[in-house]
């Protein structure tokens, strides 16, 4: 889906490749960047999340699934705001962390289940 919005905000504000941004200070260059960024930041998070759902999903299947589901629409409307040209719109996007901070929970639930025993003698 972000990479469809980005090719097509690409030839609309005809950004060639490879340049990853367009440059200037104008509205167009401005729209696209929103565009282009908010499809970057996506991708810069997904290994973080994919191996913590990984994880997270051996002990706590439904909770992992859950976690995810939210995660993924928070960032679908993170980039739906920021592609509108306005970087602020983007934290409408905020609800992601809670499924990202759910699977952090479950995961470190699991390690200190693993790690608890060596300590208790």
């Amino acid at each position: 889906y972000m990479a469809f919005k980005v090719g097509s905000a690409r030839r609309q504000y005809g950004v060639k490749y490879p340049a990853m941004y367009a440059e200037g200070d104008t509205p167009e260059a401005n729209a696209f960047n929103c565009v282009q960024r908010g499809h970057q930041n996506s991708l810069e998070n997904l290994p973080t999340f994919y191996a913590l759902l990984l994880v997270a999903s051996i002990k706590f299947p439904l909770t992992a699934g859950f976690a995810g589901m939210v995660y993924c629409i928070g960032k679908v409307m993170y980039f739906s705001g920021y592609s509108t040209g306005d970087p602020n719109k983007r934290l409408r996007g905020s609800i992601s962390y809670i499924g990202l901070f759910t699977l952090v929970g479950c995961v470190l639930r699991i390690a200190y289940s693993l790690i608890s025993p060596l300590f208790i003698a």
